[in-house]
């Protein structure tokens, strides 16, 4: 059983709004796009340049500690300053827009999933 994306979607949605929100303050706002940018890199290695939403979210269920290691590897003074919940739900809501079946800030099919997309196995 996946892990409920309407669950993921909401809390990187959350996310992404306290990152907004944080981000008022100036100084607070270049450490964060610094720390999410760190997260995002890692998630293109971690998902790849084509993926679902689907996916994202199961990446999402296995566990984040290694986003917080990215950010406190980039910045490691500034990182336990920061939200770290806002930072790695907002950095997976900014990483949303790149899925295939995710365009005008809404899902636009569960088509696309890992396994038509690959072809069949064996």
């Amino acid at each position: 059983m996946g892990y409920p994306l309407d669950n993921a979607l909401y809390q990187w949605e959350e996310g992404d709004r306290r990152l907004r929100e944080l981000a008022a303050d100036r100084r607070r706002g270049a450490h964060l796009f610094r720390a999410v940018e760190a997260i995002r890199d890692e998630l293109r290695r971690r998902i790849g340049a084509t993926f679902t939403a689907s996916e994202l979210a199961e990446l999402y269920a296995e566990g984040t500690d290694w986003c917080l290691e990215a950010a406190r590897w980039t910045m490691p003074e500034e990182a336990a300053d920061l939200d770290p919940q806002a930072m790695v739900d907002g950095a997976f809501y900014l990483h949303l827009r790149g899925a295939v079946d995710y365009s005008g800030g809404r899902l636009t099919s569960t088509a696309g999933s890992s396994a038509s997309r690959r072809g069949p196995a064996g």
